[in-house]
């Protein structure tokens, strides 16, 4: 499925350092058991950003077919880590 980035939603998934490449990698790289529905119709994916880091993205996959990434941030936690890594197959 095709992005949609705005002004909005580049601004604010890219505060954290996340740029709008690597967010979209993550969600296109997602393997199970991701996506996660975090309610209100938005999804959740942790996995593989650039240099190694462990990246969470949300987004909303809207009517038009598209993706809309609301937030991406670095996984800096090191209990949200190692939940990550024990999801993993």
């Amino acid at each position: 499925m095709p992005f949609r980035w705005n002004e909005w939603n580049a601004g604010h998934a890219t505060r954290h350092g996340v740029s709008t490449h690597e967010a979209e990698k993550v969600i296109a790289g997602a393997k199970r058991p991701y996506p996660d529905d975090v309610g209100n119709g938005k999804l959740r994916v942790i996995g593989p950003g650039t240099g190694g880091r462990i990246v969470q993205v949300i987004y909303l996959a809207d009517d038009d077919g598209t993706l809309y990434v609301i937030h991406a941030r670095p996984v800096t936690n090191a209990k949200e880590k190692r939940r990550y890594r024990k999801r993993q197959p």
